[in-house]
């Protein structure tokens, strides 16, 4: 009798086991990264921002557009992707459409803009897609700068903005600030 209860019992568990299995029942949810249905508008939080809030975002919207066409007017701005370019902006000197013609590097919100579809036209007309789904320029694969770069833009960024980025600590390159240079 012992011995038949062990078997029913193990019977039971390997059946229950294998009813959960099948169901999926304890198992997490299967997430995939994957686009919006075009023209379906992600959930977005503007919603949820304050019209004070929303406005604050529109005036310093503003005065990066006034800062573009001042950059411009230096011939120290030029865009591979349309609209605002904050990295860019904020970082004094900018050239992504060089940069992109002739090393395939560019910024990271450059980077993100090309693969969300907003190239210049003169860029969009020369990208494409290698074999690994990668977004190529004249068939070359386009990079994000090298760390290096990356972390003298955001030193030469706080020397401009007034920003304490901790660089120092992460290997950057210092700048010295506007405001410390003319003491000295």
């Amino acid at each position: 009798m012992r011995k038949t209860v062990v078997i029913l019992g193990s019977l039971a568990l390997v059946t229950f086991g294998y009813l959960l299995g099948q169901t999926n029942a304890l198992s997490p949810a299967a997430l995939f990264a994957q686009d919006n249905k075009q023209g379906e508008a992600p959930p977005g939080p503007l919603a949820e921002l304050s019209e004070e809030t929303q406005a604050k975002i529109k005036a310093a919207a503003n005065a990066l557009t006034a800062a573009v066409e001042a950059l411009k007017q230096e011939g120290v701005y030029e865009s591979a992707t349309v609209g605002i370019n904050t990295f860019g902006i904020l970082s004094g000197q900018f050239n992504s459409l060089r940069d992109l013609q002739s090393i395939q590097q560019v910024d990271p919100e450059t980077f993100a803009a090309l693969y969300a579809g907003l190239a210049t036209p003169e860029v969009a007309v020369k990208l494409s897609r290698d074999p690994e789904n990668r977004l190529t320029y004249d068939g070359r694969v386009i990079r994000i700068y090298p760390v290096s770069r990356l972390k003298f833009m955001y030193s030469v960024r706080a020397a401009i903005t007034g920003e304490e980025l901790p660089l120092e600590q992460s290997g950057g390159v210092q700048v010295k600030k506007k405001a410390e240079e003319s003491e000295e």
